[in-house]
This record gives structure tokens, C-alpha cells and sequence, in this order.
């Protein structure tokens, strides 16, 4: 039961970023007017970059691969995201700062997430290289 919980977790986990990554590109000039309402810099650059993090380690993760590795890039892509998209502490146009603070505290128990599964699988590999005090 363990291990099916486990790889159940796991898939999901790895859909819902592989998913997101695919509808970057096929849903380019919106993804670009959000960052750019977001004053970022290097909008296309940032855009392919994140949309290719999130199929590559979504795709790690749903086969089981390279999975602690996975979960720190994709963890890293969260906090990013977090502080320059989902910044309901600043007022833009058209952006609903409720809405946005929902996503920032739902990206936090991605974070969580990601934190446990990358945690487990270095258990699991018998990794010594976070040992427990």
C-alpha cells in the first residue's frame, strides 16, 4: 500500500507540472502578457525556460528518475514563481491580488510537495547524504 501511495503521489505530482510546462508553449502571447504585466525581464527567455523546466522534471518524476534532482529544480521554479508572479503584495492591472495570494499559499504545499518526495526518495535510495541527527 505504501509503495502504491507512493507512486500514486509521485505521478501526480509530475502531471501537474508536466502538463503546465506543455500549455506554456501552446499558450505563448498569454503567458508573456501575465510576465510582462509582472515587469520581468527576459519574458520569452524566462517563458522557455520554465515551461522546459516543468516537462523535463515533470517527466523525471513520472518515471521515477533523477527524482531528488527533479524536485529541487522544480522547487526553485516555485519560489520564482511565487515572488515574481504571484506578488499579491503589489497591485497590477487586471490582477486579482486575493487570487494571486490563493496561488501563492497553494504553491507553498506544492513546495511541501516537492520538499517530502525529494525527502523519501533519498530514504529510500539509502542515501546518507542528508543523515538524519
Amino acid at each position: 500500500m505504501k509503495s502504491i501511495l507512493f507512486i500514486t503521489g509521485r505521478v501526480i505530482i509530475s502531471l501537474y507540472f508536466f502538463i503546465p510546462g506543455i500549455l506554456k508553449f501552446f499558450f505563448w502571447s498569454s503567458h508573456v502578457q501575465l510576465m510582462e504585466t509582472h515587469n520581468m525581464p527576459m519574458v520569452p527567455q524566462l517563458l522557455a525556460l520554465a515551461g522546459t523546466t516543468q516537462m523535463l522534471a515533470g517527466i523525471a518524476l513520472f518515471f521515477g528518475r533523477y527524482t531528488v534532482t527533479a524536485c529541487i529544480f522544480l522547487g526553485i521554479l516555485v519560489v520564482l514563481i511565487n515572488f515574481n508572479l504571484h506578488d499579491f503584495w503589489n497591485d497590477y492591472e487586471g490582477i486579482n491580488s486575493t487570487h494571486e495570494a490563493q496561488n501563492f499559499i497553494k504553491n507553498l504545499g506544492i513546495l511541501a510537495g516537492l520538499s517530502l518526495l525529494a525527502s523519501i526518495s533519498i530514504n529510500n535510495t539509502g542515501s546518507k547524504e542528508f543523515p538524519e541527527k
